[in-house]
Formats: structure tokens, C-alpha cells, sequence
């Protein structure tokens, strides 16, 4: 299955390293010299002018996007439509509207959609999935998690900033990972509550966004995204009734990935704690393509789908609807 990706900065990039030895053949970028140069590092793969031309070649089974917000919708459906399966980034679609005509389309094509919501394959995560399965922390209770940066001179210039290309602020950026992943512990949530707003940043888009999110069984997740961290932050808390696991760092500038278990004890007291640490370079990237690739070949749903991308927008659109954030575009159509 040869592969196209559509979009060639960081992310893209990335993905490009990370292809679980399938071959890039094609790439395009609006900054032409972009897709040149991620072209140069793949032999035989071509720089194309166009991500239309791209999504019609009948050599690609499947194309990556990872463009601004404003076009990740537009060239995921037309890769569908071309017969290709789809890896876009998070969050898919400026909003769930716009998704929704996505998700007919994955339905009406037979091919399949993964999000990248790559968080869920960082290590710590992957440890932290099979210790809550397993039991370890009994029954659920709450998460508490921070996410965070301090933005960079011109921050408040670039296309995030633009709420047009990018749907939204932080919550739309940063905080998509963490309600992902909150969903992914919990399940879904019938309550949402929070409060979005600009403090710093000279920009129509927030720059902070603070969560309280219920399921029906009343389990809460408190949670906040920020670009106003000034310090890298990522600190995600998962608390049961034996026990509470503490993911902290993603790596780089991030601090150290590690993971931390606190064990209760039957006299209670001090828990009884176990650490791991995962200072090799991060491989999230390789396992998130390695099992679209196994979902593709056992024809079987993404786990991270276009549902999970629906799901979480439709949370940021609620708090940015109660903080007087909503895009005109979606009140019209209400």
C-alpha cells in the first residue's frame, strides 16, 4: 500500500518517518519548496503542485492529512471518494457539522478514517490502558489533567490564531488530546461545563479553556488547556478506588515521560508506588500507523474514528457556545 500525504510541516514530516515500511510516493504542500524538500528524503516519491492531483493517483491505497484545520474535511472526503483510506489529524473538521458530511462519505466509500488522536499511543498511555483493563484501580472515579505551552513571538499571527483556518483556540488545539483521552478512560459525557476565553494572547481565539465534564455513571474529568502555560505542561491524573495513576511529560520539551502507580494498600496509609520511565525516543507515531494498517487489512473500525472526532467536538463547541464563542457559521444553521 503506497502512501500520500497531503500537508508536509511538522506533522507531516513525522508521519514520513513513520510509515511502518510502506512507500511514500507523492506529497503536497500550498509552500511548494516544503513538498519538495520532504521529497528529497523519500526515493522515487514526487512533489506535486496540488493535493487534488495527489488524491487521484491510482498508486496510493492511502493518503495522510495534515493541513490547517480549514481543509482537513475538504480533502478527507475527496480521498474517500478517490477510493483511498484516510489517516487526518485531530480535529478532522472545523466543527461536528462539517463532519458529519465526512463520516457519510467514509460510510458510502467502504474505506476507512483514522484520526490522529496520537496520544493515545504514547507509551505511557499504552501502560496506562492495560493496568486500568486489567483492574489495577478498580472502578473509575475522576481524572484531573493540564495541558500546556507558552506560545512564541508572533504567536498571536499564525494560522491557529485565525479562528476562519482553525476553528477555534486551545481547546480546539491542545485540549482535543486531553478530552480524547478522557473519553477513552471514562466513556462518553452527558454533562459539560467549562468556560473559554482570551487572557493574554491578541487574537480571536482562546487561549484557555477550562473543563468539568460528567458521564451518567457520575464520573468527572476536570480539565484544562492553556497557551499561557509559559512552561511545557502535560500532567494527565487518572484516579480509582485502589489506586491513581500519574502520567506526567510527552517527551522534548515536554520533560521526561513517566508514568507513576500508586497502589492502595489494605491499611491504606502510604501507597505502594511503582514508576516507569521512558526516556528513549518516542515511537507513537510507528504504532498509531501500525495499527491503521492492521484495522485496513482485517477491514475492522479504527479505534480512533471519525465518531471519536464528532464526539469530542461537539464538547468544545458546547463550551465555546457557554463563553460566547460560538462560530456564526454553526449558530445560522441552528
Amino acid at each position: 500500500m503506497n502512501v500520500g500525504i497531503v500537508g508536509c510541516g511538522l506533522i507531516g514530516q513525522k508521519r514520513a518517518r513513520a510509515l511502518a515500511g510502506r512507500r511514500l510516493v507523492a506529497c503536497a504542500d500550498i509552500d511548494s519548496a516544503r513538498a519538495s524538500q520532504l521529497a528529497s528524503q523519500h526515493a522515487g516519491c514526487e512533489a506535486l503542485s496540488g493535493w487534488e492531483q495527489l488524491v487521484q493517483r491510482p498508486d496510493l491505497g492511502l493518503v495522510i492529512v495534515a493541513t490547517a484545520h480549514d481543509a482537513l474535511a475538504k480533502i478527507t472526503k475527496a480521498a474517500l471518494y478517490s477510493g483511498k483510506h484516510v489517516i487526518v489529524e485531530k480535529p478532522a473538521a472545523l466543527s461536528s457539522r462539517e463532519l458529519e458530511t465526512v463520516l457519510q462519505e467514509e460510510r458510502r466509500s467502504g474505506r476507512h478514517v483514522h484520526v490522529g488522536f496520537n496520544h493515545r499511543y504514547h507509551r505511557t498511555f499504552r501502560k496506562a490502558f492495560e493496568l486500568v483493563r486489567a483492574g489495577e484501580l478498580g472502578p473509575l472515579m475522576y481524572l484531573r489533567a493540564r495541558y500546556g505551552h507558552g506560545g512564541r513571538l508572533g504567536y498571536e499571527r499564525e494560522w491557529r490564531a485565525c479562528r476562519k483556518r482553525s476553528g477555534g483556540g486551545e481547546l480546539i488545539d491542545q485540549g482535543i488530546h486531553l478530552i480524547d483521552l478522557a473519553r477513552c478512560f471514562l466513556g462518553d459525557f452527558s454533562e459539560v461545563q467549562g468556560y473559554a476565553h482570551t487572557f493574554f494572547w491578541d487574537m480571536e481565539v482562546e487561549d484557555n479553556g477550562f473543563l468539568m465534564l460528567r458521564t451518567p455513571g457520575r464520573q468527572v474529568a476536570f480539565l484544562h488547556a492553556s497557551c499561557t502555560e509559559w512552561k511545557n505542561l502535560f500532567s494527565f491524573e487518572i484516579y480509582g478506588r485502589q489506586g491513581k495513576l500519574e502520567i506526567s511529560g510527552l517527551g522534548g520539551s515536554y520533560g521526561l515521560e513517566r508514568l507513576s502507580w500508586y497502589r492502595m494498600l489494605p491499611e491504606m496509609g502510604p501507597p505502594e508506588t511503582t514508576i516507569w520511565e521512558y526516556p528513549m525516543a518516542d515511537d507513537s507515531w510507528e504504532q498509531e500507523m501500525a495499527e491503521f494498517l492492521e484495522d485496513i487489512r482485517l477491514d475492522r473500525r479504527p479505534s480512533a474514528g471519525l465518531s471519536d472526532a464528532a464526539a469530542a467536538l461537539r464538547v468544545i463547541e458546547e463550551i465555546y457556545r457557554v463563553s460566547g464563542l460560538e462560530r456564526k457559521s454553526d449558530m445560522s444553521t441552528r
